[in-house]
């Protein structure tokens, strides 16, 4: 079909028609209940597939799509004081003669717990099943010996995890797919944030957004928007706010979800909702629904108290590289953001540790500007030796407090920063946590922060634990600066310390947890319980803490409000909310705890969650669910397993992985952009687009410079393949003096192979191994040899293979400009694959080959009113991008296919290593 995207796999059959739907969560935005919903008739890979071709694009298969209609998506999230319950919806018809295969993929937060999934099929409903994570495994097992399509389904990606079934569909048949997910809400940075990631490929004839938020509380502010609204979109997404309620919808038609100008729709990207409570009681807030309460505690207008901090910083070798430059940029930006009143001090630690002073410094700004010098010059070397360097900023702190140079009422905390396993000293870990916690001494916070895939995440992150702190994992990617920088900011201000929540003893039992060492800025802690007798009027809370200049104390009944009177419309939905609340909460605070303590008390803990998740059905680390699909047309019942990972279990599954595979991949570069429906014209500098098909998004931005220069495009120095791009301008120039600059001459090299190809609009000149020839864009012809195989179409299309290298294709485009009838040509430059160039390439598009992580946020208007800009955190730099489209012609030479992409102004900069300049080059074929 035109503007479809050939596979890999074209020459198969055209056996699947897919539904995909993926929701997904991104852990540095604050307070996330995070989903992404994507609708779309692609074909789906099995894990083992995916798995050998992760490192390329996968592509659309030619496929007639049409066989399978989707015509209602839903997705409905209702909120009830934080705890939200979402249910997805998709109803699929098959419209062919023959039976075909549906996919329903999902990805969901990973502090989601799934508590429901249901299939329907021409009446007959199939229910999954959440049983013993051992004995679905061996369900599983046996379905796979007993040659059934059994599918395993596991938890991916640092900010997800990934639900998954297929079900053959009969002729004619329906499907409905009824998914549901629970979780609670977490307050960061002063505020809760629900986002849902949209992508639908054909318009849907019934499309819905709909989210219900009830905060008896009070809600102070709720905003929504979308990365894709335009002007006539805006109407469509309503939004309605009272004191304790809002209502927010999004249901555009079928008219309103297509795309002017290109196939497909509009509908293509974040739909976020933020919101927040009232606080005005110091007590908190208290909600009691058939004999469970929850206790929410953050109280209105604190002074932060003074921290005294100690960063302790990996420098061994294993740091060497981007590694230790993100280290030092974050560093950078993390002293600059220390208050006056906190004291701190660097320890790098290698094979030996170093201090930076010998003693905690007051955070002035002399001191901050002298430390942020010394660490701009750490550099690798050496072992790791953990257990020294955390010792010694225990000695250090307790020092301080001793000789009284530090705030009496000051928060002590350590925060490591490590890479790799203890190898030097101390290297038994479990005698490590031993030493550390016994030099703690309950005293001080211990943060770790476990960068890549090479660190023992669980040794850490039982550390932490055992020392009134928490661990993270820091992924090796360009925005890791984003990601050190966003923890710090999460405990960098505490306002209370040693928080002891009191209920009545008898009144209250099956408390989760009560005393918390910090409460900080922007946080809020959560308390749930059982009443023993229901009755509220006694029901007395108590709260103590150290404040910065005072202890805090308050004290009081508890206020109730009465759900069926604020919400007598909706009395049914809230019936046991609390005791799915606290349930939820009492599971993900034994999981946090299975890992400390005696072999018996790990036992017990485990034991009582997994008793806890069979009896309310959620989908944790200790269950998986089962569900038992139709029998197909040779009889053959089958199910499959969705698991729930732990974070060390899921480090482990990236690690077997590789580290090779990419985040994004380069689909087309140096190609005229479309003119939007509301956007301006942005053809003339040659466009790049660097597009990532894991995320359904894209990055573009344009080179600006003179006619004649030649610019460096993809350099791999192991293979020796290079290609560079020289500029020509418009054959006439405009009165206003402005100049529209293409790509008119390419030079293409690959040393290991003899090949060389020069392509200018007029021709093409082939060099291989000692032969001269010439082609002419008009020709139609091809060339096989043993490390090369070209392709010369008729509708001036130049595709080359170089064997175990890199596929590219070269594209020449006339334009005309009717007014003056004046012919313009110029070239395009697409990569079609690349994942056998080493990890070493580079150049304006090379870089891009090995992958590209960057994070979104902060959506807004543009200054243009159609414009939607946002803030992309890439490469540890903040920048300012505007959503934009432009055309991929790589399967469409005449047309082309609207893409939307981020656009990075200013010649890249930010996005791309260095500066443009740095990337020209004196010669066609140069490769310095």
């Amino acid at each position: 079909m035109p503007g479809e995207r050939p596979s890999r796999f074209a020459g198969m059959p055209a056996l699947w028609r897919v539904l995909l739907l993926w929701v997904c969560v991104c852990i540095c935005i604050p307070a996330q209940a995070q989903a992404a919903l994507v609708v779309s008739r692609r074909d789906d890979l099995t894990q083992e597939t995916k798995e050998a071709t992760s490192t390329r694009s996968i592509k659309k298969r030619s496929t007639n799509s049409a066989n399978v209609e989707l015509y209602s998506v839903r997705v409905a999230c209702t909120v009830a004081s934080r705890f939200a319950h979402t249910v997805m919806t998709s109803r699929a018809l098959n419209k062919a003669n023959s039976s075909q295969e549906v996919f329903f993929n999902v990805e969901l937060p990973k502090t989601a717990f799934i508590t429901n999934f249901s299939m329907e099929i021409d009446g007959k409903v199939y229910v999954g099943e959440v049983k013993e994570k051992e004995k679905a495994k061996k369900q599983y097992e046996k379905a796979v010996s007993s040659g059934q399509t059994a599918g395993l389904v596991k938890a991916s990606g640092r900010k997800m995890e990934t639900f998954s079934v297929s079900v053959n569909v009969a002729a004619s048949s329906s499907v409905t797919f009824i998914l549901t997910y629970e979780e609670l809400l977490q307050r960061k940075l002063g505020q809760y944030e629900i986002l849902t990631r949209v992508k639908i490929e054909q318009p849907v004839q019934d499309f819905e957004i709909l989210a219900d938020i009830y905060e008896p509380q009070g809600i102070t502010f709720a905003d929504a928007t979308a990365t894709f609204l335009t002007n006539e979109l805006l109407p469509v997404l309503k939004k309605t706010v009272t004191d304790t309620k809002a209502y927010i919808s999004f249901s555009p038609t079928v008219e309103q979800q297509k795309c002017a100008g290109c196939e497909g729709t509009i509908i293509n990207g974040d739909f976020i909702i933020k919101y927040d409570v009232k606080r005005e009681q110091s007590l908190g807030e208290v909600q009691v629904v058939n004999g469970y309460f929850v206790h929410f505690f953050s109280p209105p207008d604190l002074a932060r108290v003074p921290k005294n901090v100690v960063f302790v910083i990996d420098r061994s070798g294993s740091m060497s590289g981007t590694k230790i430059e993100q280290t030092r940029d974050a560093m950078v930006a993390i002293l600059k953001d220390l208050h006056e009143e906190d004291h701190f001090a660097i320890i790098p630690f290698d094979t030996d540790s170093v201090t930076w002073k010998d003693f905690l410094r007051k955070a002035t700004e002399q001191n901050v500007s002298e430390a942020i010098r010394y660490v701009s010059r750490l550099r690798e070397r050496g072992g790791t030796n953990i257990n020294a360097a955390v010792l010694r900023a225990v000695t250090m702190l307790k020092s301080e407090r001793e000789k009284n140079k530090v705030p009496e009422r000051s928060a002590d905390m350590i925060i490591l920063l490590t890479d790799g396993m203890p190898n030097i000293g101390e290297s038994n870990t479990s005698k490590i946590q031993s030493n550390v916690h016994t030099a703690i001494g309950g005293n001080m916070s211990l943060f770790c922060l476990g960068f890549g895939n090479d660190v023992d995440y669980t040794f850490l992150d039982v550390m932490s634990k055992q020392n009134k702190g928490l661990a993270r994992r820091i992924f090796a990617a360009s925005d890791a600066v984003v990601q050190l920088k966003g923890f710090y900011e999460e405990v960098s201000s505490p306002l209370l310390l040693e928080v002891k929540l009191r209920y009545p003893d008898n009144t209250v039992d099956f408390l989760t947890k009560n005393y918390h060492s910090q409460l900080f800025n922007g946080s809020e802690i959560v308390v749930a319980g059982r009443l023993s007798d229901n009755n509220v009027d006694n029901f007395l809370v108590e709260v103590f803490a150290q404040g910065p200049e005072e202890d805090f104390q308050v004290q009081g009944k508890a206020s109730v409000a009465n759900w069926q009177t604020m919400y007598p419309e909706k009395e049914y939905i809230f019936g046991n909310f609390t005791e799915r609340l606290w349930a939820y909460l009492t599971i993900q605070q034994l999981l946090e705890t299975s890992d400390i303590g005696t072999q018996q008390e790990k036992d017990n803990i485990t034991a009582k969650a997994l008793d806890m998740s069979l009896r309310y059905n959620f989908v944790t680390p200790l269950t998986s669910m089962v569900v038992t699909k139709p029998e197909t047309e040779d009889g053959a019942d089958s199910s499959f397993v969705a698991d729930k990972l732990t974070e060390a279990q899921r480090q482990a599954a990236e690690r077997k992985k590789g580290k090779s595979i990419p985040q994004s991949s380069v689909a087309a570069a140096s190609h005229p952009a479309s003119r939007p429906p509301v956007m301006s014209d942005v053809d003339g500098d040659p466009h790049f687009m660097i597009e990532l098909p894991d995320r359904d998004d894209a990055l573009c931005f344009n080179i600006n410079d003179k006619p004649g220069t030649i610019f460096n495009l993809v350099k791999d120095t192991k293979s020796g393949f290079v290609v560079n791009g020289q500029i020509i301008g418009k054959k006439k120039f405009a009165p206003d003096g402005k100049s529209n600059t293409y790509f008119g001459r390419f030079g293409i090299g690959h040393q290991k192979l003899g090949v060389r190809l020069e392509v200018s609009t007029q021709d093409i000149s082939v060099f291989h191994n000692g032969k001269h020839f010439k082609l002419l864009w008009s020709d139609a012809t091809s060339l096989k040899e043993t490390d090369m195989d070209l392709r010369l179409a008729q509708n001036c299309t130049l595709t080359v293979t170089l064997r175990h290298s890199v596929k590219f294709m070269v594209i020449r485009h006339t334009k005309v400009w009717k007014r003056r009838h004046e012919q313009q040509d110029y070239l395009g430059f697409y990569t079609l694959d690349s994942h056998h160039l080493s990890a070493s390439v580079h150049g304006l598009l090379g870089q891009f080959y090995n992958g590209v992580s960057f994070e979104m946020g902060d959506f807004r208007q543009g200054e243009v009113q159609e414009n939607l800009d946002a803030t992309m955190y890439v490469k540890g730099q903040r920048l300012n991008v505007t959503r934009h489209w432009q055309k991929d012609f790589s399967k469409d030479v005449k047309n082309g296919e609207n893409i939307p992409c981020w656009f990075v102004g200013n010649d890249g900069a930010g996005l791309i290593d260095g500066t443009a300049s740095d990337y020209i080059v004196s010669d066609l074929f140069k490769t310095v």
